[in-house]
């Protein structure tokens, strides 16, 4: 397929389920909208790449598999042409689908700093954080909730391919509500296609007494954008105050849907660029001259990119029954989905 595919499913008091329902969104976070309406200005007139980022990932990945026995290094690397690399991944807990490649618990000290190492050179500081937030969520669900479900925090890293500057590959990094799936081709692109980012709790408190939201950014981006548009845009983007299910589940295969809510041609300049913010939470991962050439053709193609929206209407965690939102274009495929319904871990938040 020719467009960016992303998944996003924001999970808070519940562990994903086939048929998601609502579920309030974060609280407040600090805007994305500054920083990635100056990355859409950039778009619109480079499609220049840097090969920095994928060369420092390539060393890195080189760098962990010295680390790693014969046997460590068949089960890490799979073939770039598996037809199956875009779909051994999932949201669900690792002992409910079974993942491709090393189980981070299964590795030393020294192993497994030089894995996250690989995530480090690929990722800028605000996507390594995420990943990092996401896991430290997972763990503390492992350790204050009512679930007896051990895999919790647990993650597994793949390489597809041999990491190489020269060639392409590919990089699968995932857990409970991460997948992470990164293209590395040897001009410098990154593709980050399909990406599931998610979390539970949505909100809580570490030993230091910082507050930890995994995805505030994307949930402060999706209002920012909601709240630029007038009452008749908003009833054409609107489906209903019940929560849409998914239509792209991680790990499947889709036919993505198009034609949905609002057309990009009915949006102004300003609405365009906080429309762009929104995509560049799951776009703008790596450095900015390869997520500038990401974004560029997702911005030359958003008049025909429609929005739809469904739930909450207000950006506050203590009311409202979640959010679900689907961006589908020419160029990019997103969803994001609140859910609720136990599977046996819950905690407040």
């Amino acid at each position: 397929c020719s467009r960016l595919a992303a998944l996003a499913t924001t999970v808070t008091l519940a562990s994903c389920s086939a048929a998601p329902q609502a579920q309030p969104g974060a609280n407040t976070a600090p805007s994305a909208v500054s920083t990635t309406t100056a990355a859409y200005a950039n778009a619109a007139d480079t499609t220049a790449t840097s090969t920095s980022t994928t060369a420092a990932t390539a060393a890195a990945a080189q760098a962990f598999m010295d680390t790693l026995s014969s046997e460590q290094k068949a089960t890490l690397v799979g073939s770039f042409s598996d037809n199956d690399r875009t779909t051994t991944w999932s949201n669900f807990p690792v002992t409910f689908v079974e993942r491709a490649g090393l189980n981070l618990n299964d590795l030393d000290d020294e192993q497994r700093t030089a894995a996250m190492k690989v995530l480090d050179a690929l990722l800028n500081d605000a996507a390594y954080k995420r990943v990092t937030d996401i896991m430290a969520s997972d763990e503390y669900l492992h350790e204050h909730s009512s679930s007896t479900e051990d895999s919790l925090g647990q993650y597994y890293i793949a390489f597809w391919g041999e990491p190489d500057a020269s060639g392409e590959w590919a990089l699968q990094f995932g857990g409970h509500h991460l997948g992470l799936n990164a293209t590395l081709a040897p001009d410098g692109t990154v593709t980050f296609a399909p990406t599931h980012f998610g979390e539970q709790p949505a909100e809580w408190t570490d030993d230091n007494g910082n507050d930890v939201q995994a995805l505030g950014s994307m949930y402060q981006a999706a209002f920012d954008f909601y709240n630029s548009l007038d009452e008749s845009q908003k009833a054409k983007l609107y489906t209903g105050e019940q929560v849409a299910n998914m239509v792209c589940a991680p790990g499947s295969t889709c036919d993505f849907p198009t034609g949905t809510g609002i057309k990009g041609s009915e949006l102004n300049e300003q609405q365009k660029q906080l429309l762009l913010a929104l995509i560049s939470q799951w776009t703008s991962l790596t450095d900015d001259a390869s997520n500038n050439a990401t974004l560029q053709p997702i911005a030359a193609t958003i008049d025909d990119t429609y929005v739809n929206w469904s739930g909450a209407t207000v950006y506050d965690m203590t009311q409202g029954s979640g959010i679900y939102f689907q961006i589908s274009g020419p160029r990019a495929y997103i969803e994001f989905a609140s859910q609720q319904g136990s599977a046996g871990a819950d905690v407040p938040g």
